[in-house]
């Protein structure tokens, strides 16, 4: 089987809006020649590309091309880089159900390098970041607390308040929230305390 053969069949044998980077074929040749099977793969609509070097399986729907989510975008390089993310900012908010603004920028701290990536019209941050922030035990309060961060302590309205609540909720952290809590500002310990202890009323 060719080299060009070998990664046809790789991509044809994945998922429907699976993200493919040049290095994933690393075993098959040199960048320059896999980027060039790449992009004769563009050209018979078997790939699409997402950004330089960046690649994605085509998912065909009533409405066009589905192209991969941020989210999904994000985690292939989390994957590719071995490296950990955690959506930040107005990223974390809108995440959440925080906040109903769609960010421009999509930011996520990371232990990995720190970059930008273009996607169409929108941007994808990397800000690298302390250990320190990943440092949680529980799958939600990280995002939780970046997203309060962002909000701001003068800044949090009732609403958000109730939505938090429902949050922890609907999905508990009981054996890790006192540990997370613990890596949190003093103004998001008081109010996640109290929405933890009316919980467990």
């Amino acid at each position: 089987m060719s080299i060009t053969d070998a990664i046809t069949a790789q991509i044809e044998s994945a998922q429907q809006g699976d993200v493919f980077f040049v290095s994933d074929f690393a075993k098959s040749g040199n960048d320059v020649f896999i980027s060039r099977v790449l992009s004769e793969l563009v050209d018979k609509g078997k790939l699409d590309r997402l950004a330089i070097g960046i690649y994605y399986k085509p998912q065909s729907t009533d409405f066009g091309l589905l192209k991969p989510s941020v989210d999904q975008i994000v985690k292939a390089i989390a994957r590719r880089d071995h490296a950990q993310v955690m959506p930040t900012g107005l990223t974390a908010e809108n995440r959440l159900g925080l906040s109903t603004q769609v960010p421009m920028n999509y930011v996520y701290l990371t232990t990995g390098s720190a970059r930008n990536i273009i996607i169409g019209n929108r941007k994808i941050v990397f800000k690298r970041c302390v250990p320190k922030n990943f440092a949680f035990k529980g799958k939600l309060m990280p995002v939780l607390i970046q997203a309060m961060k962002s909000i701001g302590k003068k800044n949090v309205t009732e609403k958000q308040i109730d939505h938090i609540k429902e949050l922890l909720r609907k999905h508990p952290e009981n054996e890790t929230f006192e540990h997370d809590l613990a890596l949190a500002p003093i103004w998001i310990k008081k109010i996640l305390s109290k929405i933890q202890k009316e919980l467990t009323l």
